[in-house]
């Protein structure tokens, strides 16, 4: 483990950002990964911070509610074949996604969210703000592309102080 500045490698995180990262959160004895496609690094109130967005009806949106804390994996190497497809399609209120997807977690260094065990960049991240989204404010053209088939499900703004970041080989 070498440990970097959050901003360290950003062209390279946000070129796999664009693609497909590792949203990880855990409460009590559950663990949740999902793919993310969004998501925001930069600083706020002084911290650096990352911001992921995860709608309302998404196990991970519950399991975010009650721990206040994620880690983000931006995979720099080969990922088991069903990764992709299992955690950015499943439910992990249905299945252990972890255990469907070939991947496995290892202890994150600060916060109690595990990180994904794969080479790469990752984030660890402690809650410091969250904020559901509605149409009210959202421009008309993005509402009726992203809202419009399931007005309900807003995504919320999860802003996370990224309290340690390192890459793992």
């Amino acid at each position: 483990m070498q440990r970097v500045t959050y901003n360290f490698n950003a062209e390279k995180n946000l070129g796999i950002l664009s693609k497909a990262a590792f949203l990880t959160t855990k409460w009590e004895d559950k663990v949740n990964t999902m793919v993310i496609g969004w998501g925001t690094v930069g600083v706020m109130w002084r911290l650096p911070v990352f911001i992921a967005m995860v709608r309302k009806s998404r196990f991970t949106y519950e399991l975010l509610e009650k721990s206040r804390e994620f880690t983000v994996t931006f995979p720099y190497g080969e990922l088991p074949p069903a990764a992709l497809a299992v955690c950015g399609q499943e439910s992990g209120r249905k299945m252990d996604k972890l255990a469907a997807s070939g991947l496995t977690v290892c202890p994150a260094q600060v916060i109690n969210t595990p990180v994904l065990n794969v080479a790469g960049m990752h984030y660890e991240c402690k809650l410091v703000y969250d904020r559901m989204m509605g149409e009210e404010k959202l421009d008309k053209a993005l509402n009726e592309l992203w809202y419009t088939k399931k007005p309900e499900n807003y995504h919320a703004f999860f802003i996370g102080e990224i309290v340690d970041s390192y890459i793992t080989e």
